[in-house]
């Protein structure tokens, strides 16, 4: 045992028991009731307004908020692999042989994910894409999955 005033676990439970027995005879400090705290806590379910199918919601008016925002668009006409000795050895005028065949629709990513496919097409003697596939919103989730 420990001596009183010590601090072995003896006298740390009878501090706490001195202080119960102070708090008990001067009423200090309050005590809630368990009924009383879940009602305190709790709220009821229909804080959130309820959606329609079809009507606008407040939620159309936030994409305004985001439509300035700049994202990165990338058309991807295919993909190799080579090693830096081939890199090395290029020139003008050099091929290299992507994996895509010759009339495959090319991807369009959005920062990396796809979100269409298209063809190659010229106007104005600029290159541009004429999108043939959108992706859709859940086949983008069940590519992100994968």
């Amino acid at each position: 045992m420990s001596e009183p005033g010590g601090n072995g676990p003896a006298s740390a439970e009878d501090d706490w028991a001195a202080a119960l027995k102070e708090q008990a005879t001067t009423g200090a400090g309050a005590t809630i009731e368990p009924s009383s705290a879940v009602e305190a806590i709790a709220q009821p379910a229909n804080i959130f307004p309820r959606l329609t199918p079809g009507a606008p919601s407040e939620g159309a008016q936030d994409l305004d908020l985001i439509l300035d925002i700049p994202v990165h668009l990338t058309v991807e006409l295919g993909r190799t692999r080579i090693p830096i000795k081939h890199i090395l050895q290029l020139a003008q005028g050099s091929v290299i042989e992507l994996d895509a065949l010759a009339g495959e629709p090319m991807d369009v990513l959005v920062n990396g994910c796809l979100i269409a496919q298209g063809e190659v097409v010229v106007v104005n003697e600029k290159f541009g894409i004429r999108l043939t596939d959108i992706v859709t919103p859940s086949e983008r989730v069940r590519r992100l999955h994968k």
